[in-house]
């Protein structure tokens, strides 16, 4: 019968054992699949992408903080803790520093420091307990271990040692022929 297809029951002896062995791989392939699958699930599952720490504000560290008293001028705090993130025109004797800290896995840290001023001096301040800044750079990299954090001041001898040195060696020699370029001036950033 040329139209019907034949079942594998049907078929002459010779194909009989190759169809058995051929639907065993087929049966072991598909059943593989659903194994395969869950196996590349999983590791797609523990793959993830890396998120980047959010920081943003201004950082003020307790060392900073221990700098400022009462009685400071404006310009000084601002010198020491710079510009602050918040003014407003209608409490122009506060200055608020907000900082926020947001990293994956962690809760979102916040810190606020309100400075409160008397004209133009500074009459007192109040906010959060702020972290060292040591403390605070082991929190941004917790996966790395820190060693001691050098001492970054210069002691009076590296200082005097600094002043000694000539300043014509820290500038470019002219170069010959050429008449040396004048000094450049430079506005001032902020009145």
């Amino acid at each position: 019968m040329p139209g019907i297809i034949a079942s594998p029951l049907a078929m002459p002896s010779l194909l009989r054992p190759v169809s058995l062995p051929l639907l065993l791989l087929l049966a072991t392939c598909l059943s593989a699949c659903s194994s395969v699958r869950q196996a590349t699930q999983n590791l797609a599952g523990g793959i993830t992408p890396y998120k980047v720490p959010i920081i943003q504000g201004n950082f003020v560290s307790r060392e900073q903080l221990e700098q400022i008293k009462p009685g400071m001028p404006r310009a000084q705090v601002k010198d020491i803790l710079g510009t602050p993130l918040v003014t407003s025109v209608f409490h122009a004797d506060r200055w608020d520093y907000v900082f926020t800290l947001r990293r994956d896995g962690v809760p979102p840290q916040s810190r606020q420091l309100s400075l409160f001023f008397k004209g133009e001096l500074l009459e007192r301040y109040e906010g959060d307990t702020l972290p060292s800044e040591a403390e605070f750079v082991a929190q941004i990299d917790s996966r790395r271990k820190l060693g001691k954090v050098p001492d970054l001041q210069a002691s009076e001898e590296a200082l005097k040692a600094f002043a000694s040195k000539p300043a014509a060696a820290s500038t470019p020699a002219a170069l010959p022929g050429t008449a040396a370029a004048a000094p450049r001036s430079y506005p001032p950033l902020e009145p």
